[in-house]
C-alpha cells in the first residue's frame, strides 16, 4: 500500500509527521507522494483541505486519514499521541470507508468558456467594497434576486464551517445535500430575499448570475477575483471524498465538543 504524509510546518506537526513515516516504514508501507492509496494529513482541518486540493484529480482512488496536532477538527480522527494505534489499525486494514459529498462548481464566462472546480467545504460569491446583486436559480427556475454582501453554498461537511457562522444548519455529512446561506442580505420594502438558509436535494442545482462584471469567488477559503463571469452553477459532484474510519468517530460528538462543551467542562 502506498501512503503520502501531508503536513503543515509547525514544530510539533513536523515531529509527529516524522514519527508516522518511521512507523509506516516499519510496517512495510511504501511512501509515495505522487500516487498514494492513502493520504495521512498531520495538522488540522486546513491541512486536510489543502491535501484534498493537492490530490483532487485522484480523489476517487485515495482514502484520507487525519491526525490533528492542535485544536480538535472535524476531518481529523486521530490525536498525535495515538499514531502507533493508527498505523497498527491501518496495517490490519480494519477501517470502515466513509464517503462524503463534494461540491462541483461550474463557471461560465462571457465568451462561453466553462471552468470546473471542486470544493470540500464551500464556495462563496461576494463583492468586497460594494453590494452584490445576483439572480438566483434553482433547477434553472428563477428563485430570487439577491442583494447583500454575498451568497455561500456549502456541502454537509462544510456546514460546520463558514455556513454555520452565517446561520446555516449543521447537516450530517452522510446526507447528499447542498445548503445556500445569505451573507448580510438587504431586506426592505424594495428588495426582498428569502432571508433564510435553504437545503436542496441531491439531484438539484443552484445557479448564481451576478449582475456585475467584477466579483470574488472563494473555494474552500481561497480567493479568486473574477471578471466577465456570466454565471456559476453549484451541484453535488459525481466524485466524493473517502475517509478511513476506525470505529471511534462520531459526528455529533464532534459537533458537541467543538461548539458546546469540552472534555474538561462537560456537565451533560
Amino acid at each position: 500500500m502506498k501512503v503520502a504524509v501531508a503536513h503543515n510546518n509547525k514544530p510539533l506537526t513536523l515531529e509527529v509527521a516524522g514519527q508516522i513515516k518511521e512507523l509506516l516504514k516499519e510496517k512495510d508501507f511504501i511512501l509515495d507522494e505522487k500516487y498514494p492509496d492513502i493520504v495521512i494529513t498531520v495538522g488540522g482541518d486546513g491541512t486536510l483541505i489543502n491535501a484534498f486540493h493537492r490530490y483532487e484529480n485522484q480523489v476517487d482512488s485515495i482514502r484520507f486519514i487525519g491526525v490533528h496536532t492542535g485544536h480538535l477538527g472535524f476531518y481529523t480522527d486521530w490525536r498525535n499521541y495515538d499514531i502507533e494505534k493508527m498505523v497498527d489499525a491501518l496495517s490490519r486494514d480494519d477501517a470502515q470507508a466513509a464517503k462524503y459529498p463534494l461540491l462541483e462548481i461550474s463557471m461560465e464566462t462571457e465568451n462561453g468558456e466553462i471552468k470546473h472546480f471542486l470544493a470540500l467545504n464551500e464556495s462563496a460569491v461576494k463583492r468586497v467594497s460594494h453590494t452584490l446583486e445576483a439572480d438566483v436559480y434553482i433547477d434553472d427556475e428563477p428563485f430570487e434576486n439577491f442583494r447583500g454582501d454575498g451568497l455561500c453554498v456549502s456541502t454537509p461537511t462544510g456546514s460546520t464551517a463558514y455556513g454555520k457562522s452565517l446561520g446555516g444548519a449543521v447537516i450530517h455529512p452522510r446526507l447528499k445535500a447542498l445548503q445556500m446561506t445569505e451573507i448580510a442580505s438587504i431586506n426592505n420594502r424594495v428588495f426582498r430575499t428569502l432571508s433564510s438558509p435553504i437545503v436542496i436535494a441531491p439531484d438539484q442545482w443552484i445557479t448564481i448570475v451576478p449582475n456585475t462584471d467584477h466579483f470574488v469567488m472563494t473555494i474552500d477559503g481561497e480567493r479568486n477575483d473574477l471578471r466577465n463571469a456570466k454565471k456559476i452553477t453549484y451541484r453535488i459532484s459525481k466524485h466524493s471524498i473517502q475517509f478511513d474510519r476506525f470505529g471511534h468517530h462520531h459526528f455529533w460528538s464532534r459537533v458537541k465538543t467543538s461548539f458546546i462543551s469540552d472534555s474538561n467542562n462537560d456537565n451533560l
